[in-house]
């Protein structure tokens, strides 16, 4: 019997730990987050946007569709240029593409914040707004699939935004309660950081309380 519980220690521990290690991945996607998105508000749409280039490039683009907005502004980003897609015949905006400088660009290590101001559309609860992703080394990433039939999150999700009125967003295809800030995805992060950890430790003890068992015996 005390052979046993070690053992199931170790193998729950190694178990949590590498659910953890192949769940964190999948969570580095596009996000957009927006402070209380009411229907037909203007509100300030925040897009989280990892590096994941496998090759070490650096993404120097991101372009953002949106839907038909009536006005839309960026917030100045140093070292990045936006331009705003206009249809002067509607009066809309129909896209926002940022553009960084030569030299600049995020890596695989980091993650960049691009904020615009727009006014969102009414009659509707959520917008999506497809996403391309631009890297150094000429790969095109696009963020524009839909959940499949069955709710399934697809490889590639286009970020989607509640408009609740109450501070509810999506990150890329999951509702979440949040703000337009990056603290939401850095302590899910943290989160499931701290998880790994403390699943490791339980695996070390129980090798440890293991060892201990067959000296004693």
């Amino acid at each position: 019997m005390s052979g046993a519980l070690p053992r199931a220690l170790i193998t729950a521990g190694v178990a949590a730990a590498t659910a953890l290690a192949v769940s964190a991945p999948a969570s580095a996607h596009v996000h957009v987050d927006a402070a209380d998105p009411a229907p037909g508000a203007t509100s300030v749409l925040t897009f989280r946007v990892p590096g994941e280039s496998d090759t070490g490039a650096l993404t120097t683009e991101l372009s953002v569709a949106l839907p038909d907005v009536a006005s839309a502004r960026t917030e100045l980003m140093p070292g990045w240029t936006a331009r705003l897609d206009r249809d002067p015949a509607a009066g809309t905006v129909r896209s926002v593409t940022w553009t960084a400088a030569p030299g600049t660009g995020i890596s695989p290590e980091q993650f960049a914040l691009f904020r615009v101001s727009v006014a969102l559309p009414e009659n509707t609860d959520s917008v999506s707004f497809p996403a391309t992703q631009t890297y150094s080394d000429g790969e095109v990433v696009r963020w524009d699939q839909a959940p499949g039939p069955d709710g399934t999150e697809p490889e590639r999700p286009a970020p989607v935004l509640a408009l609740s009125g109450s501070g509810g967003s999506h990150h890329g295809g999951h509702a979440v309660g949040a703000v337009a800030q990056a603290t939401p995805d850095a302590t899910g992060d943290a989160t499931a950081r701290w998880l790994a950890g403390g699943a490791l430790l339980v695996a070390a003890v129980a090798v440890v309380l293991g060892l201990l068992g067959r000296r004693r015996s």
